[in-house]
C-alpha cells in the first residue's frame, strides 16, 4: 500500500478520540447504569441516528456510508469529538452531542469549539442529559485549548442553553444548499 492511500480501516481505538478526554465531574453525575463516552463505529447499531432523528432530518444512512464518515473524523481526532451518553444495560444511544475545533488566525492563532447536533432520546428527556452533554463538550473544548465554545440553537432552546451557561452574543444566520431546509 503506498503513502498515498487513504484506508478505509476503522482505527483500532475503541472511540472516536481518547477517552481521556472525557470529564470524570460530569461521568460521576450520570445516573448509575448511564455512560459518557466517545462515539464508537458500534454506534450505528446501538441507535446514535435515532437520537439525532430527535433533533432533524438524517437520511437513511448504510452502515458502509457511516464506517467511512466515521473513519474521515477519526483520522481528525483532535477537531471531532462526538460523544454519547449510553444506557449500559441495553446498549443504547440516550443522548449524543459533537464539537468540532477549529483552529484560526484571529487571537493569535486561538482555537474554537462549535458545539453542535445535542440531542436526547424524546423517552430519556427531563433527566438532564443534554445538560450533562453540554458540560462534557465544555469540558473537552477547555482541555483542547478553544477561548471559547459557541453554538447555534432555535429561540425554543434558548433558555436551556442560558441553564447551561452560555449568552446570546449575535444572530445565526444560514444559507442553505441544494434544496435543503431545516426541519422545524
Amino acid at each position: 500500500m503506498s503513502d498515498q492511500t487513504t484506508s478505509t480501516i476503522p482505527p483500532a481505538t475503541p472511540g472516536l478520540f481518547c477517552p481521556t478526554l472525557i470529564s470524570p465531574t460530569v461521568s460521576s453525575s450520570l445516573p448509575e447504569g448511564y455512560l459518557l463516552r466517545p462515539l464508537h463505529l458500534t454506534d450505528y447499531h446501538h441507535g446514535f441516528l435515532d437520537v439525532l432523528r430527535v433533533l432533524t432530518t438524517v437520511g437513511d444512512i448504510s452502515e458502509s456510508a457511516w464506517t467511512e464518515r466515521y473513519t474521515w473524523m477519526s483520522t481528525r481526532s483532535d477537531e471531532y469529538f462526538v460523544i454519547v451518553i449510553e444506557e449500559v444495560a441495553n446498549r443504547k444511544i440516550v443522548a449524543v452531542g459533537s464539537l468540532i475545533v477549529e483552529k484560526k488566525f484571529l487571537r493569535n492563532l486561538g482555537v474554537v469549539g462549535h458545539i453542535e447536533d445535542i440531542s436526547v432520546a424524546k423517552e430519556m428527556q427531563g433527566k438532564q442529559f443534554g445538560l450533562r452533554i453540554i458540560q462534557a463538550l465544555d469540558y473537552i473544548a477547555e482541555k483542547v485549548g478553544c477561548y471559547k465554545a459557541i453554538l447555534d440553537c432555535s429561540e425554543k432552546n434558548e433558555g436551556f442553553y442560558v441553564k447551561c451557561g452560555y449568552n446570546k452574543a449575535g444572530v445565526q444566520m444560514a444559507h442553505y444548499y441544494g434544496g435543503i431546509r431545516p426541519k422545524h
